[in-house]
């Protein structure tokens, strides 16, 4: 995937908690990248492997909504994602992210 500033940011999102589910909703607030960015980059992440999806179980859900579509990270996305987040912290270009606690 092309380094992009909306890359790093959706990566630090997902490697903030790399072992959880992650709502789109979610990554969009976190990541501060808007859903016509982030879902088709959610959709890239999956066919490469990065991520693996599912959606909610509706018996758990509490409230009157549509079950949502939950991402985990792989071992290989989690390798990835890593990988990127420290060549951004490298580059330049990314200085304004505020990488250093990633």
């Amino acid at each position: 995937m092309r380094k992009t500033h909306s890359l790093v940011q959706v990566a630090a999102a997902l490697m903030a908690e790399p072992d959880a589910k992650h709502w789109g909703y979610d990554l969009s607030r976190r990541s501060g990248v808007r859903s016509g960015v982030l879902y088709p980059m959610l959709t890239k992440m999956l066919a490469e492997g990065f991520l693996t999806d599912g959606w909610e179980d509706p018996a758990t859900i509490e409230e009157k909504r549509p079950p949502r579509r939950y991402y985990e990270l792989t071992d290989h996305g989690k390798l990835e994602l890593g990988a990127t987040l420290r060549a951004a912290r490298a580059d330049q270009r990314f200085y304004a992210l505020n990488l250093g606690w990633v």
